[in-house]
């Protein structure tokens, strides 16, 4: 089956590529464009940290991440019908319809709450400030998202356990509910916060999606397989475009989707220690933001000279390619120790 998915990511990278140039211009002809920033931080303070290094990229169309949802939901409606007319042996660990319908529930309502946030970002930005959607809206929306996310795999699917490697599967019985809800929150929230340097969280991405991609064939579970090698190819033909300096930025209609999906993935192959392990890059952005944010709020004071982690790097000295290249050597290291875990 490599040899089809492979056909697959070279298809949807090819059709993504004919389509991202004009999808660009497209965003510059709706002005859906990165706003130049007045209030950044949680308390509608200045950061003059992340004024310094990034106030140049004002004006650079926001919202790719619609194209790849669009590009894969239409691929995956054409596609994978014919394989299944094809005689072509499809498998999976659970009921076709409803993994794929938990699967692209997450992809799609994610990305409409990220859509909702871009459009109040850059169209109400005078009511709004950059940030969109007040921050405890958001997360009770991506809370209440997740939950139906979380119930639909733990009665639908009957997915209570998780794997952890040398020990087996392990029965969570219904904590597995509240377990799921924290990590597709927080796998949504962390890819938001890492989507800050050209080209940072998709090459991050790409290497992850990659690895897991893997995981599925190894699991033989042919529609996550499918659905990876379209959603890779897209990704790859955005990232062509959104590596430094970037023409096109994801927008949170991509973040906050993408990192939902990545972590409903993996709970549905039961590879949530390797997901820990690939996505630790996240994690450590994610992390770094709040840690930050909690002492400024309870201590008065910054723990880091600016969160996330990448913008201290900026701070120090690093530019933005050499720490864009160095964290996608990283994820490649990390993503080859969650491979191995995964497959033991």
């Amino acid at each position: 089956m490599i040899h089809l998915y492979l056909g697959l990511l070279l298809f949807s990278f090819l059709t993504t590529s004919i389509l991202v140039v004009p999808f660009i211009n497209l965003l510059y002809k709706l002005k859906f464009q990165r706003q130049k920033q007045k209030t950044l931080d949680f308390q509608n303070k200045r950061t003059p940290i992340f004024d310094k290094f990034h106030s140049q990229k004002s004006g650079t169309p926001v919202g790719g991440g619609l194209l790849i949802i669009a590009a894969v939901i239409v691929l995956f409606a054409i596609l994978f019908p014919i394989l299944k007319f094809s005689k072509i042996f499809i498998s999976s660990n659970y009921q076709i319809d409803k993994e794929l319908l938990v699967i692209f529930f997450t992809f799609i309502s994610f990305g409409l709450l990220g859509l909702y946030d871009d459009i109040n970002k850059f169209f109400g930005f005078q009511k709004t400030g950059f940030f969109g959607l007040k921050m405890i809206h958001k997360l009770f929306l991506q809370i209440f998202l997740a939950t139906a996310i979380s119930m639909f795999i733990y009665f639908g699917l009957g997915i209570n356990f998780i794997y952890v490697p040398f020990l087996g599967a392990i029965s969570l019985g219904l904590f597995y509910i509240p377990v799921s809800i924290l990590i597709i929150t927080g796998f949504s929230n962390f890819f938001n916060i890492t989507d800050g340097l050209d080209g940072l969280s998709c090459g991050l991405l790409m290497i992850a999606l990659f690895a897991f991609w893997f995981l599925s064939s190894n699991s033989l579970d042919t529609p996550i397989s499918v659905f990876l090698a379209l959603w890779l190819g897209a990704l790859v033909a955005f990232l062509y475009f959104n590596v430094f300096p970037a023409r096109i930025w994801l927008g949170d209609v991509g973040s906050l989707s993408f990192g939902a999906t990545i972590a409903v993935i993996a709970l549905l192959l039961g590879k949530i220690v390797p997901l820990l392990i690939v996505g630790s890059p996240f994690i450590i952005e994610g992390l770094t933001s709040a840690i930050q944010m909690l002492s400024k709020k309870y201590l008065g004071r910054k723990i880091f000279p600016a969160a996330p982690i990448h913008l201290t790097l900026q701070q120090i000295g690093w530019e933005e390619p050499k720490i864009v290249t160095r964290a996608w050597l990283a994820g490649i290291i990390l993503a080859i120790f969650g491979l191995w875990l995964g497959l033991n």
